[in-house]
């Protein structure tokens, strides 16, 4: 699926192809996605009217209008976003084909069809539709405060908590794995075990690693690809998702790998602390 990462860096790739040009018709398959692709407020609130923006808010990318609408987009599990010329035939899994004013095609392909495809009406605040949303992880408002005050008399372990979009936006699986190698703390730990200072931390190494993911291009794991149809390549630099049983980058040791949440977590057993670990250091200091 693709994460935060993936998603700024098509957004990146898109901006400077597609803002400014004129939306002048739309060619659905007529497959529904994740919810059914709302054809007629495309219709009504997008032909005919010029991008503006094209900006990412969690995993969505937003293709923002002159008349104050909006298209927002979710690429699900496989979806991929890319400009292509008319002339060229759509793929088996274009579901939606937007022509631009310079006879070029903004298409939206996704072969598991668990993206989805909503129309922001002009009359909508953008702020109201992402209201269930944290604080975007790259911005100041996430802070060790906040995540303190979220973690309070919470049971739930640390990995679990970071991927919820509710606490904050954007990060997945892969990159909660390697945010938590690089702040050396346990996936497991209860986040109520959680002092300011590491949580500084934890912020800290999250800004970081989703940093060197875009600037990687992000992770190709299965099919992703970027708005030029070109890999990511921060899968070269992972240090322990998808590495069970091969030694820890830092210590050797084995890279241990379970099912949490219903997600494969990876750890190092030596290099993050564990909750006896955490509480000693803390006695210490």
């Amino acid at each position: 699926m693709p994460e935060l990462p993936e998603v700024e860096v098509i957004c990146r790739g898109l901006r400077p192809i597609i803002t400014g040009r004129v939306i002048r018709a739309a060619a659905l398959s007529g497959k529904r996605l994740r919810l059914p692709i709302p054809q007629a407020a495309i219709d009504g609130f997008a032909i005919n009217q010029q991008i503006t923006a094209v900006r990412r808010r969690a995993k969505y990318l937003i293709i923002a209008l002159a008349n104050g609408a909006g298209l927002i987009i979710h690429l699900g599990m496989t979806g991929k976003l890319g400009v292509f010329p008319r002339e060229i035939p759509p793929a088996r899994h274009d579901h939606l084909r937007l022509r631009l004013d310079n006879n070029m095609e903004l298409r939206l392909n996704d072969t598991r069809r668990f993206g989805s495809i909503q129309v922001l009406a002009p009359d909508i605040d953008e702020l109201d539709f992402f209201a269930d949303l944290g604080p975007e992880p790259l911005e100041d408002k996430l802070t060790a405060a906040y995540l303190l005050q979220r973690a309070a008399k919470s049971q739930r372990p640390l990995k679990n908590f970071l991927m919820d979009s509710h606490v904050v936006v954007g990060i997945g699986n892969i990159y909660a794995n390697e945010i938590l190698f690089a702040a050396g703390i346990a996936p497991q730990l209860p986040v109520s075990q959680i002092t300011r200072p590491v949580w500084q931390n934890i912020v800290q190494q999250t800004r970081e690693v989703l940093e060197r993911a875009i600037a990687a291009g992000g992770s190709t794991i299965s099919d992703f690809t970027n708005a030029s149809g070109k890999p990511g390549y921060f899968q070269l630099q992972l240090k322990v998702y998808g590495r069970a049983g091969q030694p820890c980058p830092t210590c050797g040791l084995a890279i241990q790998k379970a099912s949490q949440g219903g997600r494969a977590t990876f750890w190092c057993a030596n290099c993050q602390m564990s909750h006896r670990q955490l509480v000693s250091v803390t006695i210490a200091s």
